[in-house]
Parts: C-alpha cells; structure tokens; sequence
C-alpha cells in the first residue's frame, strides 16, 4: 500500500505520518515537505526527525518554493517580514475566520504539486493533515475544499488522484490522545508561527497546540518564552 503523506513537521502532519502507517496500515510512505519562504521554516527539522522513525518511509523529499515568499509578500504574515505573527487574541473577531497568518493559496499550490508527485511515484492517494481548527479557520482545510479538489482530480483520464484528510473534523486533543497512543514524540515537532529559539505561547497554532495539551491533561515537552 503506497501513499504521499504531506510533513511538515508541526503536530498535525507527525500525528497524520503515524496513523497512515500504523492505523491504515501503509507501508510504502513517500513524505513531502515544502520550503516556501515560512517563518518558521525550522519546522522542517522536525518533519525529517519524524520521518526518519518509520522504516515505512522510503522517500523523503523537500520541495523548494520558497518564491512563494515573495509571491504572497504583503499578504501573510507567515511568509512577510514585515507582517508580525499576531497573538490570537489580538486577531479580531471578524478576521478569526481567515487570520493574518493565512497564506494565499497555499494548500491549493502544495497538493497540486503533490498530485503530480503522487503520479511520478504510481500512489493514487496523497494524506494531508486539515485540522478543524477549534478558535479560528481556513477555507483550505474543510472538507469541502478537499471534496471539491478531488472532484478536479477525477477529471484525469489515467491515475485517478485522491486527497485524503482524516483529521479534518477532529479536534485536536482528540488528534493528541490518537498520536501519543501512536508513539509519536511531540518534543520533536514545530507549532509556532514565529519560529524563534523557543516557541512564543501566543500565536494561534501555539494557543491551540497549548489547549490540546491542557484538554488531554499532559505537559507540552516544548520550551516556550
């Protein structure tokens, strides 16, 4: 059973790389990040470390699209310098459903690339992790957008892609609990957006990985400011 899994490092994608293999039951993985001019690209330290624990993983490959930095300049705070990373509560209520730290396009761009992976290495399903986000959202991770981007793909006349995105009505304590019963090890993944020495304890991926862990009753292994 063979399958692109999308790693990028953070919570979401090592939970996802380890319930393909050990829950699914696919044993051919081939792992794909993406370089595109985040912030917090330290992140892709933590996707290699995940991928190197299963034997399952024969390929590992980053993308380098980092122009995408510069394509989205002035739109995002994760790929602007001169945007700065919000603290959730400091987004607006009425920006809480597309935040600052939405980047333009981007899962479109990336599972597209991924489809076309998928095809060179003959898998007909790509595993991304789309949580639903508990205090704000992205058009991009609803199962609606992942529905309608498989009914794009059906339109090849050969290899039949198809988007697979378990997690993406499942909160994420409930994705934390799944995971550590998995064996992964949260101390080797990367949440903040801001991407320093520690994590900030503030940003919107820091809050929801910091609830996660206080909703399962365990202490998040990370060091934060």
């Amino acid at each position: 059973m063979k399958a692109v899994v999308l790693v990028s490092g953070g919570m979401d994608s090592a939970t996802l790389l380890f319930h393909v293999v050990k829950t699914l039951g696919y044993d051919e993985i081939y792992a794909l990040s993406y370089e595109y001019g985040q912030k917090h690209n330290r992140e892709l330290v933590s996707a290699a470390w995940q991928c190197a624990q299963l034997t399952e993983v024969i390929e590992t490959k980053v993308l380098d699209i980092s122009v995408y930095g510069e394509i989205t300049a002035g739109a995002s705070a994760l790929t602007d310098e001169n945007i700065k990373v919000p603290a959730l509560d400091a987004i607006s209520e009425s920006d809480l459903d597309q935040p600052p730290t939405y980047v333009p396009n981007r899962n479109m761009v990336m599972l597209s690339l991924a489809a076309a992976f998928a095809e060179s290495r003959d898998c007909d399903v790509i595993f991304y992790g789309a949580q639903a986000h508990d205090q704000y959202g992205y058009w991009d991770c609803t199962t609606e957008f992942v529905e309608r981007i498989n009914n794009v793909f059906t339109l090849n006349r050969k290899n039949k892609i198809r988007i697979e995105a378990p997690f993406a009505k499942m909160k994420k304590s409930d994705e934390l609990k799944l995971g550590l019963d998995l064996g992964v090890d949260y101390s080797q993944t990367w949440s903040c957006y801001r991407g320093a020495e520690k994590a900030c304890g503030e940003c919107p991926t820091c809050i929801e990985r910091l609830q996660a862990f206080k909703e399962a009753g365990i202490t998040d292994p990370l060091e934060y400011e």
